[in-house]
């Protein structure tokens, strides 16, 4: 489902309904991809003395991790998918999601990687994609945030997940040249899909 740049707050409400759809089996996987417009959101032990700029909104929300940042130019994604039909663990789906961010960035030309003990996809150091799930009767919601023409300067009106701000990066920043978001987001959307064993239908992603 490619939403386009659509506010928080709406794509937030659809997450919950999708969920309570996907618990209940009226709707199968279903993967969302939008942007957002500058917001930050807060994990369910996030401390609010990590939000640095009180003049941008703020939601504090179901999934793990602390403080983080959402604007254009970021790909957001986020599978609602019942790990249980599709016989993973949690840790098993995040490792599932940051392969297929590597991939992604491989296919453009970008080595990417882990780092122990630090969810996420790292670049040289630097962190490229966060991660950040919460997982109802086995049904995950919210996702990651792939940087990809991020302004990362919003990531120091913040503590990024209570570390420094420098540690955050995006594919312009490392390639040193814009990118076509549509193009990262078709990526994305075949190789989650692979690994996944989705169907691409027009604008949804289900099975």
């Amino acid at each position: 489902m490619d939403l386009g740049l659509v506010e928080y707050s709406r794509v937030w409400r659809l997450q919950l309904r999708l969920v309570e759809k996907r618990i209940s089996g009226e709707v199968g996987d279903v993967l969302i991809l939008v942007e957002h417009p500058h917001v930050f959101t807060l994990g369910r032990r996030g401390d609010e003395n990590n939000i640095l700029d009180k003049s941008i909104p703020v939601y504090r929300v179901e999934r793990g991790g602390d403080a983080t940042y959402h604007g254009p130019g970021q790909l957001v994604a986020y599978p609602i998918v019942n790990l249980n039909e599709l016989g993973l663990g949690v840790g098993e789906f995040v490792n599932l999601l940051e392969e297929v961010c590597i991939s992604v960035l491989g296919k453009l030309g970008v080595g990417a990687g882990r780092v122990e003990g630090k969810p996420g996809v790292w670049v040289k150091g630097r962190k490229i994609v966060s991660i950040g799930l919460a997982i109802r009767h086995w049904v995950t919601y919210h996702g990651l945030a792939f940087n990809v023409n991020t302004d990362l300067s919003y990531f120091f009106k913040i503590r990024p997940c209570g570390m420094d701000s420098d540690v955050m990066t995006s594919l312009q920043q490392v390639t040193g040249q814009t990118h076509d978001l549509s193009h990262v987001k078709q990526l994305l959307a075949v190789e989650m899909a692979e690994r996944l064993g989705l169907k691409l239908r027009n604008s949804w992603v289900g099975g």
